[in-house]
């Protein structure tokens, strides 16, 4: 079985758990209340700045040029394209330019620098992949159970239920594949470790957004 498949199989429950989540569930509907749509784009565009950078030391540690490349672009598609549906959102929502990190956020951010810096680059790999996979994942379900007529958010659902970010993702698992097909079993091991964490940390991160969660004064 491919390192992906079974890395999947090890989450699933967990993503059954992310897509009934309320912020999920009511962002499908589009009862979601703009309040905390609006805290989730703040937090998720101080993500993807740290995301960007964190893939772009991937490429910078890859080990085949292929790899390096593909990582490049996907720190490029994290700044130019899903931060081109941020800024609508920030204007709309009247969204700070740059909010403060929540502790969820800051949390998961952190984990990825380290695990890039410290960590076997194969595992980084493994760690940044359920941003990609997750999303998308989520990103279909909604599609496929949303209420369409008036939806306010159809734009965030469409771009991660879309055919483009799809190939992406689809990328992103293929090479994960490759890396983990050349790694020992223990360090196959070290990459399912680090793809369970983030994708823990992804409900956290939804979880969050629907709290609102805030530091202690």
């Amino acid at each position: 079985m491919q390192w992906s498949k079974q890395a999947w199989q090890q989450i699933t429950p967990l993503f059954e758990k992310i897509v009934q989540l309320p912020f999920n569930q009511e962002l499908m509907n589009g009862s979601l209340t703009k309040d905390r749509f609006a805290f989730y784009i703040g937090q998720d565009a101080v993500y993807l700045d740290a995301f960007s950078k964190v893939l772009a030391l991937i490429a910078a540690r890859a080990p085949r040029t292929q790899q390096s490349l593909d990582f490049i672009r996907f720190a490029e598609g994290a700044i130019v394209v899903e931060q081109a549906l941020h800024a609508g959102f920030f204007s709309q929502l009247q969204i700070p330019e740059k909010p403060v990190a929540s502790p969820g956020c800051l949390l998961y951010t952190q984990y990825l620098y380290a695990t890039a810096a410290l960590q076997q680059v194969e595992v980084a790999m493994a760690a940044v992949l359920p941003c990609f996979w997750i999303y998308k994942a989520v990103g279909d379900y909604i599609y496929a159970h949303q209420v369409r007529e008036n939806n306010p958010y159809q734009d965030w659902i469409d771009t991660y239920a879309g055919e483009d970010f799809g190939i992406t993702v689809q990328k992103a698992i293929d090479i994960c594949d490759a890396a983990a097909a050349a790694c020992t079993p223990a360090q196959q091991q070290q990459m399912t470790e680090a793809f369970i964490m983030a994708s823990r940390m992804e409900w956290m991160f939804w979880h969050s957004a629907w709290n609102r969660e805030q530091w202690p004064v």
